[in-house]
């Protein structure tokens, strides 16, 4: 069964010339790490960041020994390569990426001013979540689009727990004030 093995697992298989094991890892994370490099970099970089992030998995499949979750280890490695992107193109991660493909499916049976205000409600997100300082926004995203853990955020971001709990606590807290009212 392919939901029972372990992305660990998946990992050392591939490293080991199983190719098949690849794609499943690639089929698990490639959304999530997507949407979280999107809302790190914006449109403009996306796309090269995120192949270079896969790149650097493949080109790690015959080093790679299981010292943190695969998850943890993915996300350290995007942070790295978003960090590195900054640094040689000197420049601060930029406040607004809200742009991407509409999400929101149409759905025949709702009603046009209902789906507008979805639509609405969900531009109104995307800005607040760009407008929080960097620290706190990578956080969020870290819990929110990799679903790791405080532990794993902690290590990813190599600060101690009580730092990363802080961080996620208060990009909710922006959040719930910038769009608690208005839902």
């Amino acid at each position: 069964m392919e939901s029972d093995v372990t992305d660990e697992d998946l990992m050392l298989s591939y490293g080991s010339g199983d190719a098949d094991a690849f794609d499943m890892l690639y089929q698990r994370h490639k959304g999530a790490l997507y949407r979280f490099v999107l809302r790190q970099c914006g449109q403009a970089y996306v796309d090269e960041l995120f192949q270079d992030i896969w790149l650097k998995v493949i080109n790690a499949r015959k080093t790679y020994r299981v010292s943190a979750s695969f998850r943890t280890w993915l996300y350290h490695m995007a942070r790295n390569r978003i960090i590195g992107h900054y640094r040689r193109q000197n420049i601060r991660p930029a406040g607004s990426h809200i742009k991407e493909p509409d999400t929101i499916a149409a759905n025949p049976g709702e009603q046009p001013d209902n789906q507008l205000h979805a639509n609405s409600q969900y531009e109104k997100l995307l800005q607040a979540i760009a407008e929080l300082p960097s620290e706190q926004k990578e956080a969020f995203l870290l819990r929110e689009e990799a679903g790791l853990s405080i532990e794993e955020i902690a290590v990813t971001c190599g600060v101690n727990f009580e730092t990363a709990k802080s961080r996620l606590r208060y990009a909710l807290n922006k959040l719930r004030d910038k769009i608690g009212d208005e839902a």
